[in-house]
């Protein structure tokens, strides 16, 4: 299997899929429903999407597991079925993405709060191994902590991914433009924040996804670029901000403005661009047209 790292290393920039979950509710999922049980009772339809990545040009797809922890699946009475679900999700997504695409396993917020006293580290630290652990079973190259605000619970997440598997360990934190126009995570954490604790506990590529259009993210980028110059990143944006149209929540960038702010990515050294809620194959396809340019 090819190395991720070791694919950054010329400086080469790698493509990413794009968004799962609005593309679930699009094959039928319903309001309430499971997302990663489908791993189990609808996985034709997970791979589907997987496979419509990498028909789009994807050098690395997810999986369908950003719930799977034991806390969310706990909400579904799924608890016991932790493994399953993990090690499914990534078996599909490695059946879909060969021997020469990276397969990240997705691995979401647990909706716990440290501070709350909703729940302990030990416990966290547990529930992240798990998850981690039957990913990798499954056959994923690497892990991928995404959407994360608290940088506490992503910095234990991180540190049992690395502890507990041979994989590589991303982590992306969502960021919002505070009135200052500054970016700020839920919790108040800022971009420039964020590399020295995740690398200390063994985060190998770090960025942002989800909470802006991919042009928000060109200054979440710099800020991230301008406290380490060396540490791979990886953006993943929405395709624009929501829009709530006659019952459905509507993302209104096109793929072609998507990948128009690609060039300003890669002048600002990102290493990997994606996509998040609302962007399509399309959008991945476009994406990596340009990125081809370079």
């Amino acid at each position: 299997m090819p190395d991720l790292l070791k694919a950054l290393k010329p400086g080469k920039v790698l493509v990413s899929d794009g968004a799962w979950g609005t593309y679930l509710h699009e094959k039928g999922l319903q309001p309430g429903e499971c997302p990663e049980s489908w791993n189990l009772s609808h996985p034709e339809e997970v791979y589907d999407i997987a496979i419509s990545y990498v028909r789009a040009g994807a050098d690395m797809i997810e999986t369908n597991s950003f719930g799977g922890s034991r806390f969310k699946l706990r909400h579904y009475e799924l608890e016991d079925k932790v493994w399953e679900i993990n090690r499914e999700a990534a078996a599909i997504s490695r059946k879909a993405a060969g021997d020469n695409r990276f397969v990240l396993g997705s691995i979401g917020p647990t909706g716990k709060l440290l501070m709350a006293g909703d729940v302990t580290e030990e416990e966290l630290y547990d529930c992240f191994r798990e998850q981690a652990s039957a990913l990798q079973s499954g056959g994923a190259d690497a892990i991928i902590i995404e959407t994360m605000s608290d940088l506490e619970e992503a910095r234990i997440a991180v540190t049992a991914a690395k502890k507990h598997t041979s994989c590589t360990v991303i982590c992306t934190m969502t960021f919002e433009r505070m009135a200052d126009g500054t970016f700020r995570t839920m919790m108040g954490v800022m971009p420039s924040e964020m590399p020295e604790v995740l690398i200390r506990a063994g985060a190998d590529i770090l960025g942002s996804n989800c909470g802006n259009g991919t042009r928000d993210m060109i200054p979440i980028l710099k800020e991230l670029r301008s406290v380490n110059p060396d540490i791979p990143l990886i953006i993943q944006g929405n395709a624009g901000t929501p829009k709530y149209l006659e019952g459905k929540t509507v993302f209104m960038e096109s793929p072609g403005e998507t990948a128009s702010f690609v060039p300003e990515l890669i002048r600002n050294k990102v290493n990997i661009i994606g996509g998040c809620c609302g962007t399509t194959p399309e959008h991945i396809r476009l994406i990596r047209r340009e990125v081809n340019k370079f």
